[in-house]
């Protein structure tokens, strides 16, 4: 059991990709000490306790401490008991498609979802000029790609990991398949002109 409370030293690939998760956790919106505590947990074979994720990325108790709960609030991290041991383990899910949509659907709960009701509640009021039709047509095209974008979502975030894996592969076949539809067609900037 005592080698499970004592951390190790992390090797350097590690610690780069650590630290590297840290800084991009800033330009994501989350502080970096939530963002090294996640990769941390992300890389590690075996679920970690705050002493060990502490004194690993040598961070006080307190910050890691208030890291774990935030990542909880996100529901990216798991909370793991071992025998005989009172502390709390904590690691991240094992699915990375897993991950992506709790982080996915986190962000749409916190950021997309107030700007799609202050978009409907501004289409709403009676404009009052030229300029607040204008923005309210505007704040209309955006609303409907945001809606638009959000049931793609539904839709793909219903799809097994594999088949998402699949379709994100597809990318510039479809593109090319629509193209060709749009051809056949006559829909589109490349249909010749009758």
């Amino acid at each position: 059991m005592e080698a499970m409370t004592q951390a190790k030293p992390l090797p350097e690939l590690s610690r780069q990709f650590v630290s590297h998760f840290g800084e991009m956790g800033s330009r994501w919106g989350i502080n970096r000490t939530v963002g090294q505590i996640y990769a941390l947990l992300f890389i590690s074979s075996e679920p970690l306790n705050a002493d060990q994720i502490a004194e690993t990325l040598e961070f006080s108790r307190s910050n890691v401490s208030m890291g774990l709960k935030e990542l909880q609030a996100w529901r990216l991290v798991q909370l793991r008991h071992q025998p005989g041991d009172r502390r709390e383990y904590f690691q991240a899910p094992e699915d990375v498609w897993e991950i992506f949509k709790r982080l996915a659907e986190e962000r749409r709960r916190r950021e997309i979802e107030p700007t799609q009701s202050m978009l409907r509640a501004a289409m709403m009021e009676e404009a009052s000029s030229d300029e607040e039709r204008y923005a309210q047509q505007r704040m209309r095209d955006m609303h409907e790609l945001i809606d638009k974008l959000m049931s793609w979502f539904d839709d793909v975030q219903r799809l097994s990991p594999e088949t998402a894996m699949q379709l994100m592969g597809m990318g510039s076949t479809v593109t090319r398949l629509l193209d060709l539809k749009d051809k056949i067609t006559g829909r589109g900037k490349s249909a010749p002109e009758a």
